[in-house]
């Protein structure tokens, strides 16, 4: 499967892709059309559901719940090549702990800009 690594973005993850076409292609190679599709599916809903819930936490409360949702984003959206959501996802997690709620909110507002646009692009059924 498609995974992004942990290493240092050379860039700021808004600047990265928002999908990377390649990724769902392998995954279908991997586990065929049907499975893919499905296993996409799960993603989406899940990802939205995960995003709704961040805005419910509080940063000072649940940084380590929020940092482990977002390590789990971040190697769901990689898996599928959403590179953006997963850089943005990956910057939540290392930060949670130090993030003022302002950032964080605005990071949160990135994450659903990356989500929206990963959705976008999208290839037809």
């Amino acid at each position: 499967m498609f995974e992004v690594t942990a290493a240092p973005a050379q860039k700021a993850p808004e600047a990265e892709p928002a999908r990377e076409p390649r990724a769902y292609e392998a995954l279908v190679r991997e586990i065929g059309e049907d499975g893919a599709c499905e296993v996409r599916d799960v993603f989406w809903s899940g990802t939205c559901a995960r995003l709704q819930s961040f805005r419910t936490l509080s940063l000072a409360q649940h940084h380590a719940r929020i940092a482990r949702e977002a390590h789990s984003l971040k190697s769901a959206a990689g898996t599928f090549g959403y590179v953006r959501l997963a850089a943005l996802a990956l910057m939540l997690e290392k930060t949670a702990e130090r993030l003022g709620d302002v950032e964080f909110r605005e990071l949160l507002d990135l994450m659903d800009a990356a989500y929206a646009a990963a959705r976008a692009q999208e290839p037809p059924r």
